[in-house]
């Protein structure tokens, strides 16, 4: 039955390729999200900066739909934001129906290319999580996002990852290629944290947290640090001296 499963499932999602007729095909077990029954989520597209697309659009295989950007329906908006290179699909009260292949699609000259695809499984409790999807910190300081896991997934591999560029942090590496201001703890029971140090303006934008293959999405805001003000007081006792506070 399992084996059946698995055929019908690889017979369709290679049918909805040649009927899409897209350059690219990874296969969507890479990007497995996991979202609680009656939630939302919200997907980032990213697309070339230096030479935009000319149509963007989210393709559902639930019901084949191709829906481009800037469309707001009731439990779906795909919008478009050009100053950030990159469009959004936020999906809404999120039913087991809605479990199936979803991507983001670019056309240029009429020839249509998937710039990224995941499977979508929602779940009464889902295998990866997070406290908040969204969190924010100043430049120069830290920011902390805790993500949990299901036990099926105590030994699998833990990571932070960027949506854009898909560079990853992983728990337990202390190789060099890793980022200093990124650590990641792991519980082995049914969590982990993640701690980025000394944010950056750069640092803002879209990651996941993931646990092997499961993952579900954060987006990080870093605002300008606070300039420190200075405060003059003249003391009238004696002519000529001044005294500074810093605050």
């Amino acid at each position: 039955m399992a084996a059946y499963a698995k055929a019908k499932l690889f017979y369709i999602s290679v049918m909805f390729w040649l009927i899409l007729g897209v350059e690219c095909y990874s296969g969507w077990s890479n990007h497995v999200l996991t979202i609680k029954t009656g939630g939302s989520v919200t997907i980032p597209c990213h697309y070339d900066e230096k030479n935009p697309p000319q149509k963007k659009y989210w393709y559902s295989e639930y019901d084949q739909s191709k829906i481009y950007t800037n469309t707001i329906e009731e439990n779906l908006s795909v919008i478009d934001h050009p100053d950030q290179s990159l469009f959004t699909a936020t999906m809404r009260n999120l039913q087991n129906k809605h479990t199936g292949g979803y991507s983001c699609v670019v056309e240029t000259e009429g020839q249509p290319t998937v710039t990224y695809e995941l499977f979508l499984k929602v779940q009464s409790s889902p295998d990866v999580s997070v406290v908040s999807s969204s969190v924010s910190g100043h430049e120069g300081g830290n920011v902390s996002v805790q993500c949990f896991y299901s036990s099926g997934y105590q030994n699998s591999l833990k990571q932070w990852c960027r949506y854009k560029d898909q560079s990853c942090y992983t728990a337990g590496r202390t190789d060099t290629s890793q980022n200093s201001s990124v650590q990641i703890s792991d519980d082995g029971r049914s969590s982990f944290s993640v701690l980025m140090t000394g944010l950056r303006l750069s640092d803002c934008g879209w990651f996941f947290c993931s646990a092997g293959e499961a993952m579900n999405p954060v987006y990080l805001t870093v605002t300008e640090a606070e300039p420190v003000t200075v405060h003059l007081t003249v003391t009238e006792a004696e002519p000529g001296s001044v005294t500074t506070d810093q605050h």
